[in-house]
């Protein structure tokens, strides 16, 4: 499909799957521009340490010297003044999965990790398992694993490791990104109502998550999270085989005697007892499902473990941004109440002693809107005070559709937790540093920057009023 490429401009660079594929793309010889309404750490620093030149705002003249190629991110619509001159100059442009699988994944034996929760650190963890015996893998995450300091990378491996994204490709292309990805072995970890700026409900997820499957060859392999009962009816009728894990019996891998620790978490399955260096029974999940692959592709127990004993994690995942003055400031990328409530509940395990601040930015497009107004008061439960800041890009919602963010604190108050409504990160900061004591811990969740909020609290700590 597409003839030999010099020279590529990323329109929605700092997209973390998009700066991490041209990085890859860069290492390989091309010529890398890109843009993006909002450049902030890490990925600004990361595409910065790669020597790519990335321009803040959108512009026509990002384009003057007609790059062969123009990628454009999913979240980019028409208007964009870059995107109207692509179309009127006729210059080449693709979404970024089709890039990858025109590109990258033909001829490869392509591993598809998908579902709501837990893609990036399942495929992370799978890819380290790959490279820490030998494998070689390509591979793309949407995050930064900590052991590959990348991600994405391109080899000459059979093997390409690819998170799957169910959020659609781009303006001109709706199907779900994952779509691309010509799976010949997909893992599906849970899946869950979220995305609905562009799924109407459940059973629209789920009709894509069966096109999916629909997908897989009959050499292939599927494998779900057995356990979860949004799963389950999308399996009937599945074209390829199907190989379920979970916790209960009818798993063809299954766990048992599972044990949830403050720092790791042991598991077995028959024959063979596992050690994760990750907490929480939602990164238990995560490992059976990499455990039942990576058995799948030829490694044994002992391979998977060997890899399990140095897997480092992935950044913006419970990642430590620092401690100051005793406080412990912690980064998660998670926005979804379950994924709130299940790292708060890994938290609790990992500082048990300690006073745990949630601070929530909601900025996802499913949480600025008011779809989850009555489930995330309960999302926090783990938590001794929640700091609830403004929706981001409020102005875009209607009152009706919009998450009430001042309702949300006041509920959590009503749950009996300490809750406020604070909208600016500057004076978050300010106030969390003010009131917190030497061995706290301030957990920062947002899918975005929360204005800075992470270096800005850390910098305020130093100088406590």
């Amino acid at each position: 499909m597409f003839q030999p490429i010099r020279t590529i401009h990323f329109v929605g660079i700092c997209g973390t799957a998009m700066a991490s594929l041209a990085a890859a793309l860069k290492e390989m010889g091309c010529n890398i521009t890109g843009s993006d309404q909002n450049v902030y750490p890490p990925m600004s620093t990361f595409l910065a340490s790669k020597g790519i030149d990335v321009v803040e705002g959108y512009a026509e003249q990002n384009l003057a010297y007609h790059p062969d190629l123009v990628v454009i991110g999913n979240a980019i619509s028409r208007g964009n003044p870059e995107v109207e001159a692509v179309l009127e100059r006729k210059i080449r442009y693709c979404s970024m999965p089709e890039l990858i699988k025109e590109y990258f994944l033909r001829g490869k034996r392509s591993i598809v990790i998908t579902g709501t929760h837990g893609k990036t650190t399942t495929t992370s963890l799978l890819t380290w398992v790959f490279e820490h015996n030998g494998m070689n893998p390509g591979y793309l995450v949407g995050g930064i694993p900590i052991n590959l300091n990348q991600g994405a990378r391109f080899t000459d491996s059979d093997w390409f490791i690819i998170e799957g994204d169910e959020y659609d490709t781009a303006f001109f292309d709706k199907r779900s990104k994952f779509m691309h990805y010509l799976p010949e072995i997909a893992i599906i970890n849970n899946i869950e109502f979220d995305h609905c700026d562009i799924f109407e409900n459940l059973a629209a997820i789920q009709k894509s998550f069966r096109h999916f499957i629909n997908i897989i060859p009959r050499n292939g392999l599927l494998i779900p999270n057995g356990d979860d009962k949004n799963i389950k009816p999308i399996l009937e009728g599945a074209p390829c085989p199907v190989k379920k894990f979970g916790f209960e019996q009818d798993n063809a891998v299954q766990s048992f005697n599972v044990k949830l620790g403050p720092t790791a978490s042991e598991f077995e399955i028959p024959s063979f007892k596992f050690r994760i260096n990750l907490s929480g029974e939602f990164n238990v999940r995560n490992a059976l499902a990499v455990v039942a692959c990576a058995k799948h592709c030829g490694l044994s127990n002992k391979q998977i473990q060997s890899a399990f004993d140095t897997f480092g994690g992935v950044k913006r995942r419970m990642e430590v941004r620092g401690v100051v003055n005793g406080v412990t400031v912690i980064d998660d990328f998670g926005h979804h109440p379950t994924a709130i409530r299940e790292t708060l509940k890994a938290l609790r395990l990992r500082y048990a002693t300690h006073k745990i601040w949630a601070l929530f930015e909601p900025r996802s497009n499913t949480t600025r809107r008011n779809i989850f107004q009555n489930e995330l008061p309960f999302a926090f439960s783990d938590a001794d005070y929640v700091i609830i800041g403004e929706v981001a890009r409020a102005e875009k919602l209607s009152p009706s559709e919009r998450l009430n963010p001042e309702k949300l604190a006041q509920d959590i108050s009503a749950l009996g937790k300490s809750a406020k409504y604070i909208p600016e990160a500057d004076a978050i900061a300010n106030y969390v540093a003010t009131n917190v004591q030497g061995d706290d811990v301030v957990i920062i969740f947002s899918n975005g920057s929360f204005g800075g909020l992470h270096n800005k609290l850390l910098e305020r700590l130093k100088t406590p009023w």
